[in-house]
């Protein structure tokens, strides 16, 4: 398709499963975190998750289709320095927006590989709010290496996605902190 940021079809097993669970069979990592208390902070998390700041706020480099997550909407992620840079090409598979009312709610989005990222699988970044408030980070993934060189390096690429993951949700909560 002309136009497209990635270009190929969705490569794994499960598309669309962290919306409500992990699918089954498959291995998956759940983080939860602790983000901040409030409407607002549950609201500036949200909007910063759904527009790709938690992504660039993490230290990747973003390029999407859209400003925002929307279904089908595409997506490109960059880490590392020249040479050693990866690329993971993703398309949105679901997008859960929030609600007008100030009620216990999530909203989040989650994006399934394709060819050329390294991993075949899904994750998903959602925003809650309970009934007392507390605002918390669920993130959700499952994948394998796409292919076998980086199955030779899964121990490099467990660690850097334990990274990664640390640094959304560093990013998470700076978002639901607010300016400042």
């Amino acid at each position: 398709m002309t136009g497209r940021i990635a270009g190929g079809e969705l490569n794994y097993p499960g598309i669309g499963s962290t919306e409500h669970g992990p699918p089954a069979g498959v291995d998956c990592r759940v983080t939860e975190a602790y983000l901040g208390h409030g409407f607002p902070s549950y609201r500036r998390a949200v909007l910063g998750t759904l527009s790709w700041q938690l992504q660039r706020g993490a230290g990747l480099r973003v390029r999407a289709e859209s400003g925002v997550a929307d279904p089908g909407g595409r997506v490109v992620s960059g880490f590392g320095v020249g040479p050693f840079r990866v690329n993971a090409p993703c398309e949105v598979v679901w997008v859960r927006e929030p609600l007008a009312e100030d009620v216990p709610q999530s909203a989040g989005f989650g994006y399934g590989t394709l060819p050329g990222h390294p991993v075949r699988g899904e994750e998903s970044f959602k925003v809650s709010i309970d009934e007392a408030g507390k605002v918390t980070l669920r993130i959700m993934a499952f994948g394998v290496p796409s292919n076998w060189f980086f199955a030779a390096g899964d121990v490099l690429a467990q660690r850097a996605r334990r990274h990664v993951t640390a640094r959304y949700v560093d990013s998470a909560r700076e978002l639901a902190a607010g300016p400042g």
